[in-house]
């Protein structure tokens, strides 16, 4: 083999494996990740579908379900809605033997279907009759949902406690709760 086959033959392999390079970078490469994405996109839609059939076959299940919540919920008058939740905090104030300080309602139109109804309420006691407060409210049938707690220790040893929750209900907008 002379000097310029050699030659030739390097040059044939340089520019075959520059070909190969700019064929990677250029069209595998970027057909491999597209495959990637879309490969996970399948699966992402696979899951979705699966979700759905599953709703679909536990339709009748949630629909009762959420009946349900609705008949439990709170009553269709704002006024009557309140004097539940008093009444409710009154007996678990009188179960925990707390001292209630303060309870507030404020009303809110933020959700789409449903009234908020929320309550910040203080109050003082001993840490089982704050426990027992908190217990009261978190088992209670009204369907209420703490949003937020502070306690604070009183006195030099903290054997006195000062309790700040905020709770919150939902209540179907007029006509939502017949309709349901």
């Amino acid at each position: 083999m002379n000097l310029k086959q050699r030659e030739r033959l390097l040059v044939l392999a340089a520019i075959l494996c520059l070909a190969l390079l700019l064929g990677d970078r250029l069209v595998l490469s970027p057909l491999v990740s597209l495959w990637q994405k879309r490969d996970a996109r399948i699966d992402q839609l696979k899951a979705s579908l699966d979700k759905g059939r599953s709703l679909l076959t536990r339709e009748e299940v949630l629909r009762d379900s959420w009946r349900d919540m609705n008949r439990k919920g709170l009553r269709g008058e704002v006024s009557e809605a309140e004097n539940e939740v008093f009444q409710a905090v009154s007996r678990w104030v009188e179960k925990s033997r707390l001292g209630m300080t303060s309870l507030t309602p404020r009303w809110s139109q933020s959700e789409e279907d449903f009234r908020v109804l929320e309550f910040r309420a203080t109050a003082q006691g001993n840490l089982s009759s704050v426990a027992r407060f908190l217990y009261e409210l978190e088992s209670d049938p009204l369907p209420l949902k703490v949003e937020e707690v502070d306690l604070t220790a009183r006195g030099e040893r903290g054997e006195s406690l000062s309790l700040s929750v905020r709770f919150s209900g939902l209540m179907p907008r007029e006509g939502e709760k017949e309709a349901s």
